[in-house]
């Protein structure tokens, strides 16, 4: 059976040797037990990827037409995007140009599909499932389009009904938006299989992107098992939440400010105390610091800030950093000349955040965005360490009496974090449906996403299916 934990090792650059990537026990530790109690990944349940096509699932037929897409978001919401075009390209058996990245996000990242992702490697890969070419044929460059976008958390038959018969008059569909263009649930298992395919094998980033970031989780190993912290302590995420706790008057005037000039976040009035309080807002560097030393970390702890430039710099980080010294990040471990190719390339700068994240022994996201969701699925699928999402909602309340006097650090707030978190270790379990209740549009959205959590699509046990183990990744 093939290492499932292989993502550094099959892609790294020549240079880093198998030695060099293998991760060390903490260095002092006390107990075997301790180091299990930290660092120790769950048990997979003998869940393996079963990402492979069915016997019955054939090549791609004569295409109707060309598909276009425009992504749009971060780098993570294009991803899953990305990879949901490219099965809605199956369903429909339409050709897939490759997708054109969003250019006018908040980031403003001028990065095309080739600056990020290894292209060819994506053609190649998905050459049994969907025909893929780089750019229109030039005799339909000009021609009439079809700009459409396509209903969110919409099922085969919206596409096979709705979409397909618009090939009867344009040879051109554009897809306006790629984000959430799919069901998470109740696709027939080839198309989820195939979205497994497209993101976690076809879906590699480009080569310079690995090498830097191979580089980065070798010096990260080097200082001992390490945390992944998704710091998602940025402007623009506390500017559109509306989250200002802690922040001076100043700060959260001039984070209003942002979201009321961004003309695409649509709410604009946000109380940050009742988004505080329903669990809304991202752990604040402070607070980050309280829940890793109440789970037991020692301050000796190497932990890699994931995330972009932190609002407010040092004036919010020392907390933490009092707390955890060993805060490293791309800036501090790579060389100007090793970062100078992605500066002002926020996509490109998250990547190198992802693959370190990926093969983290421990990844903790701050928030529950796009990025943490896809990382914690990645992980899943991989039977990659630990990830542990905070109960944010639960948290605050806790935090609160720690500053209200009412509680104070020690043995009872550890065993409250604790268990709290015992069963938020990211184990294999089946991907969550609605909420109960939920109607129209929000019983889609009250879904777990499918990029956070591949099972029952793209995970399986081998003996639960003795009559076909084909499937099973060798």
């Amino acid at each position: 059976t093939r290492d499932l934990q292989s993502w550094t090792r099959e892609l790294a650059p020549p240079h880093l040797s198998k030695a060099a990537l293998q991760t060390p026990k903490l260095n002092g530790s006390r107990r075997d037990s301790d180091y299990e109690k930290l660092w120790k990944p769950p048990s997979n349940r003998g869940f393996l990827p079963c990402a492979e096509p069915t016997p019955n699932y054939t090549t791609p037929v004569e295409s109707r037409g060309y598909l276009l897409v425009h992504t749009n978001g971060g780098l993570n919401q294009m991803r899953s995007g990305i990879c949901d075009m490219v099965a809605v390209a199956r369903i429909l058996n339409a050709t897939l140009v490759i997708p054109e990245l969003d250019k006018r996000s908040f980031w403003q990242d001028t990065s095309n599909f080739s600056d990020i992702f290894d292209e060819d490697h994506f053609i190649n890969s998905l050459a049994n499932d969907v025909k893929i070419i780089k750019k229109l044929p030039d005799d339909l460059v000009n021609e009439t389009r079809k700009v459409k976008q396509f209903i969110s958390w919409s099922g085969m038959d919206y596409y096979e009904n709705e979409i397909a018969k618009l090939w009867e008059d344009y040879q051109v569909i554009r897809a306006s938006k790629s984000d959430s263009r799919l069901a998470n649930n109740n696709l027939p298992p080839d198309i989820q299989k195939l979205r497994c395919r497209a993101c976690y094998e076809a879906l590699r980033f480009s080569p310079r992107i690995e090498q830097i970031g191979k580089l980065l989780v070798e010096k990260m190993r080097s200082l001992g098992p390490y945390i992944a912290l998704h710091l998602r302590y940025e402007k623009d995420m506390l500017a559109f939440s509306g989250c200002t706790h802690d922040l001076s008057l100043d700060e959260a005037e001039e984070l209003r400010i942002i979201r009321e000039n961004t003309s695409y976040w649509k709410v604009k009035d946000i109380d940050p105390i009742e988004q505080r309080s329903k669990g809304f807002c991202p752990l604040t560097p402070k607070e980050v610091g309280i829940f890793l030393t109440a789970l037991g970390y020692p301050s000796k702890t190497p932990i890699y800030i994931a995330a972009g430039e932190i609002y407010g710099g040092e004036s919010h980080m020392a907390e933490l950093r009092s707390r955890y010294p060993l805060l490293m990040s791309k800036e501090k471990l790579a060389s100007f000349e090793e970062l100078e190719p992605f500066f002002n390339h926020a996509s490109q700068m998250a990547a190198l955040d992802y693959i370190v994240s990926i093969e983290s022994d421990v990844f903790i996201p701050s928030y529950s965005g796009n990025m943490a969701r896809a990382v914690e699925g990645h992980r899943r699928f991989l039977g990659r360490g630990r990830s542990i999402s905070p109960d944010r909602k639960a948290l605050v309340r806790l935090f609160d009496k720690l500053d209200q006097g009412t509680m104070t650090e020690g043995k009872k707030l550890s065993y409250r974090i604790i268990d709290l978190h015992r069963r938020r270790l990211g184990f294999p379990r089946k991907r969550k449906g609605p909420i109960s209740g939920t109607k129209g549009m929000d019983r889609f959205r009250s879904e777990e996403t499918f990029y956070a959590n591949p099972l029952p699509d793209c995970l399986c046990r081998p003996e639960s299916s003795p009559q076909n183990t084909s499937h099973i990744v060798k």
